[in-house]
C-alpha cells in the first residue's frame, strides 16, 4: 500500500494525475503478491463432464486459477474469452486452467459443459469445476485467495506452480495485465523441470 502511494505521489510530480488502480482493504494479485505458505489442502469438485476432479490431477502442472459463473451478464464471458485465448497461446500440455462456478445451484456439468463449449475448451486442459458451495469457497478463498461468493467474483487469474504454491496473479479483462499474466505463465513454465 506503501509503494501504491509513493507512486501515486511521484506520478502527481511530473503531471500524471491518474492514482494507481487499487482497492484499500483488497488488495489485487500481483507479480509481487506470492504468498510463502505452503499449498492448500487438497479438493475434490466435479467437471464440466460430471466426473470427479481431485487437486491432485495439478500436480506436476503449471495452472491458472479463476473464479467465474456462467449466466454471469459480461464479465465472465470476457474472463473467459481471455483463458480461450492464453490456452491457445500458450500451447504447453504441463500448462492446464480450473475455472471454478461461484453458483453451483445454477452451474451444474451439464450447464458447464454447454458453456465450455462455447469457447472450443479442451476438457483434458480447462476444468470448469461445480460442487457444494462450502467446497468451491474454501477453495476459491483459501487456494485462489479470490472473492468467492455466489454470484461475487474477481476478473482475475492466479498462477499456481508445479508445486501447487501461488506465484501471482492479474486481471484477465485488461489488456496490458493479460500480457503480464502470459508472462507469468511463461515464466513459471521456464524455471521449473516436472
Amino acid at each position: 500500500m506503501r509503494r501504491a502511494c509513493v507512486v501515486f505521489l511521484l506520478l502527481s510530480t511530473i503531471g500524471c494525475a491518474e492514482p494507481p488502480s487499487f482497492v484499500v482493504g483488497k488488495p489485487e494479485p500481483d507479480a509481487e503478491f506470492v504468498p510463502a505458505a505452503d499449498p492448500a489442502a487438497p479438493f475434490t469438485l466435479t467437471d464440466q463432464d460430471g466426473k470427479a476432479f481431485s487437486s491432485q490431477e495439478l500436480t506436476g502442472k503449471v495452472w491458472l486459477g479463476a473464479v467465474f459463473f456462467s449466466n454471469c451478464p459480461g464479465p465472465c464471458f470476457r474472463e473467459n474469452q481471455a483463458i480461450a485465448d492464453i490456452l491457445r497461446e500458450i500451447d504447453d500440455p504441463a500448462f492446464m486452467v480450473v475455472s471454478l462456478t461461484c453458483d453451483p445451484e445454477n452451474d451444474t456439468p451439464e450447464v458447464l459443459r454447454r458453456y465450455a463449449e462455447r469457447f472450443d475448451a479442451d476438457h483434458g486442459r480447462w476444468k470448469f469445476l461445480t460442487g457444494d458451495m462450502a467446497t468451491i469457497e474454501r477453495v476459491g478463498q483459501g487456494k485462489l485467495l479470490l472473492p468467492t461468493e455466489v454470484g461475487v467474483h474477481a476478473e482475475k487469474g492466479v498462477v499456481f506452480d508445479r508445486k501447487g504454491k501461488l506465484r501471482g496473479g492479474y486481471s484477465l479483462t485488461d489488456p496490458d495485465r493479460a500480457k503480464l499474466l502470459k508472462k507469468l505463465i511463461r515464466e513459471v513454465l521456464a524455471d521449473e523441470s516436472p
